[in-house]
């Protein structure tokens, strides 16, 4: 086919849809090299998406300033006139497929599953057993992009990034050479939190190994971090939460041996960096295809409950009050897991 001269991505998901979208942005890119990726994304994970196989990032403050049908008409009239050849929509809710459509883009691609798809010029099937990235892949077939196998997302940290974690290094006194470990505590469902009492155990035990132990998250799990700290009792435990940006965190992430993390955004950060992750997962599974994808990554988790999974995206508290799926997950198992994966059992 012709190669399209601007093309436009639309994922106004969680933190980590976005991350997962990037492999598709990079092979786009790859294979049209001339052409034009812009971004459709939320104020929040806007930062993940200074990529430099992104001209640009569009904000859509879909749950604030632009809600509504206002705000779906002024984002339409926004894309319209940019003249986008094709729209490549990974994100299924009803009002991005208004939103598309709307921009009067010609070629619009998206999943079988979306709740538009009748407003899409190109429908591909969803197939729940693959992984996220590979999905999201899928949708260039259409576009005539060969398959290549396996493709994971890339983030770029920038110097004011790197400079902020080289200070926070330089406070905690972590030198070169000295392994440091982070964990990652938090998800915005309680349910894909394994207890902080474990973490907490966990971090005493890589503490006591003499590695430097980073608790990392956003400002949202700063109790949380100081809650760690606190229990594990060791100088050589420390909260991170809230200190860093989305790609600060990640730079911080990169230069850890590994990374321990629930199911939640700062595994796909870990992915991306491509820094070991040993993920817990209770309420979910990674067979719905959010698991880590690293040729060194791990999953730590509770197999044979008929309960398990419970919901797609975990819940406010365990549906049958046992907890069993994350209880059951003691911390010198993952602490063994994590030392096999590094190769120091």
């Amino acid at each position: 086919m012709t190669a399209p001269q601007r093309i436009l991505v639309f994922q106004t998901a969680f933190l980590g849809d976005v991350v997962l979208t990037l492999p598709m942005v990079q092979r786009l890119k790859r294979h049209f090299p001339a052409s034009e990726i812009d971004v459709v994304t939320t104020p929040a994970a806007a930062p993940l998406l200074r990529h430099p196989d992104v001209r640009s990032v569009i904000v859509y403050d879909k749950r604030r300033t632009q809600k509504g049908l206002r705000g779906i008409l002024s984002m339409a009239r926004t894309l319209r006139a940019m003249r986008y050849d094709i729209a490549v929509v990974p994100h299924r809710s009803l009002r991005t497929a208004a939103v598309v459509t709307l921009s009067g883009i010609p070629r619009r691609i998206t999943f079988s599953t979306s709740a538009g798809r009748s407003l899409f010029t190109d429908i591909v099937p969803y197939v729940p057993t693959l992984h996220e990235s590979d999905r999201n892949l899928s949708l260039l077939a259409p576009l005539g992009v060969p398959e290549e196998g396996k493709e994971l997302p890339r983030l770029f940290p920038d110097e004011t990034d790197i400079g902020t974690v080289d200070a926070a290094f330089g406070e905690l006194g972590i030198v070169a050479g000295q392994r440091c470990i982070a964990l990652a505590p938090g998800s915005v469902w309680n349910t894909k939190r394994w207890p902080a009492e474990r973490f907490a155990r966990l971090a005493r035990m890589f503490a006591a190994d003499g590695h430097a132990v980073l608790i990392v998250g956003g400002k949202e799990d700063a109790e949380l971090g100081r809650t760690l700290v606190a229990e594990a009792g060791d100088g050589t435990v420390h909260d991170l939460t809230g200190r860093f940006g989305l790609l600060g965190s990640a730079e911080l992430i990169r230069r850890c041996a590994v990374l321990v993390t629930n199911d939640s955004a700062p595994l796909h950060l870990g992915v991306a960096m491509r820094t070991p992750v040993a993920a817990i997962f209770g309420a979910t599974v990674p067979a719905f295809g959010f698991g880590p994808y690293g040729e060194r990554d791990i999953v730590v988790e509770t197999n044979g409950l008929t309960c398990r999974p419970c919901a797609i995206h975990g819940g406010r508290r365990c549906p049958i009050g046992t907890f069993e799926c994350m209880n059951a997950i003691e911390a010198a198992r993952v602490y063994r897991a994590v030392k096999e994966q590094l190769g120091t059992a």
